[in-house]
């Protein structure tokens, strides 16, 4: 296999050089964080049409600034990344049982046992990858898993790694099963298993491979066969972070970014991240733009509250998107039920979009309720928008026989 020439290993231009340990010959090189890129309702309505005002442009995911996926602005948030696991905020068990596993393994001069972190996005699972890298003092590599087409794409990866590696795969729910096939010997055998040629002259090799560690992340680990998800060692779960754990990493950015900030202009943008740190950092970098044309020495909650109305986020983290969701529900449908499919065509989205991208935080937050007739708006959400609740007889809507899966 030759050099892999790039397009699957995601590697900054100008890697790091980290120091050797444990053998005195070796020297990784760990790049930066690299920024990679990245959600529909059914049954028909009630029969009214929509109101126009429930006829919103486009929500277009990549355009909301409290999207967990990464954008393409979020190029600058690698500065704001912790390089340790000390740095790192939040997550304390599982920090404190990487750290051990990391410690062991250094120590004995092995491989780190392969690694899968589950979780939604912006929580930090390819920044802990890097730290993981960085603590082991080994070399890192990166890529996804549709980016690995086929089985010689992974060979090529994976003979390119040196003993103690980490190989890290981003959505690895989404590899090939023809991929998965040849992932499965490497990680437990570290061998591959290829078949050369074709017909009566096919012939099976067996490879050797370095030693390596393989770390995976998904936000679906239903997605996941069961071969894949048992070859992992050390399983991680993330969670969302609490506003405190959020105030920790948005006073630490702005030490990284050489803004003052006080304690409670840190607590207001912590409020509105939706636990998330990527948006936490997020909404810093652009509250610290209000704050610089402003003058101003440092942020405070006025300035932080100022800057997010102006971005549309309100003091529960909510967006634009958001409301008008929560809107055409309540006003169109009389707060449900109704259908994806018809909330889909009401707000020119996909299904997917919906399902994945708007209503996670909403249903996490209990604004929105799943029910087999439809999308219910809770009492909750009609106290948000301001409006009164209609009364209705929640008995007929099944409301505790279990989930819409429509």
């Amino acid at each position: 296999m030759g050099v892999h020439n790039g397009s699957l290993a995601s590697e900054h231009p100008h890697p790091r050089p980290l120091p050797a340990r444990g053998r005195g010959e070796q020297r990784a090189l760990l790049p930066h964080p690299p920024a990679l890129c990245a959600g529909t309702l059914s049954r028909k309505g009630r029969g009214q049409k929509p109101h126009p005002s429930c006829y919103p442009r486009a929500m277009t995911e990549p355009s909301r600034i409290v999207s967990p996926e990464r954008r393409v602005d979020d190029v600058g948030d690698t500065a704001l990344r912790p390089q340790s696991l000390s740095d790192f905020v939040g997550q304390q068990q599982a920090r404190a049982n990487l750290q051990i596993f990391i410690d062991a393994a250094r120590k004995r001069q092995e491989a780190l046992d392969h690694v899968l972190f589950v979780g939604p996005p912006g929580l930090g699972k390819t920044t802990l990858a890097q730290i993981v890298a960085r603590e082991l003092g080994v070399g890192f590599r990166a890529t996804s898993g549709p980016v690995i087409a086929k089985a010689g794409d992974l060979a090529a990866l994976l003979t390119n790694l040196e003993e103690r590696d980490v190989l890290f795969i981003d959505e690895i729910h989404r590899l090939s099963p023809a991929v998965e096939e040849v992932l499965y010997p490497a990680m437990e055998d570290f061998q591959l298993d290829l078949i050369i040629g074709e017909g009566p002259a096919a012939r099976s090799v067996k490879i050797d491979l370095a030693k390596f560690t393989l770390v995976g992340a998904t936000t679906r680990a239903g997605l996941l066969t069961n071969p894949l998800r048992d070859r992992f060692g050390i399983p991680v779960r993330l969670n969302f972070y609490t506003i405190e754990e959020l105030e920790g990493i948005v006073s630490r950015g702005a030490r990284v970014l050489g803004v003052g900030i006080t304690p409670d202009g840190a607590n207001e943008i912590a409020r509105r991240a939706r636990g998330t740190p990527r948006i936490a950092g997020r909404l810093l970098r652009r509250v610290r733009d209000f704050a610089s044309a402003a003058d101003a020495d440092a942020i405070d909650r006025k300035i932080a509250d100022h800057a997010l109305s102006a971005l549309e986020v309100d003091a529960a983290g909510l967006d634009a998107m958001d409301r008008r969701y929560l809107s055409a529900i309540a006003l169109n449908y009389g707060g449900g039920p109704v259908g994806v499919e018809t909330m889909a065509a009401a707000l020119s989205e996909p299904r997917d979009a919906i399902e994945d991208i708007i209503e996670p935080f909403l249903i996490q937050c209990g604004y929105l309720q799943r029910t087999p007739r439809g999308r219910l708006l809770t009492s909750h959400a009609f106290r948000h928008l301001g409006l009164a609740e209609p009364t209705r007889d929640t008995a007929q809507f099944g409301l505790f026989s279990g989930d819409e899966d429509e």
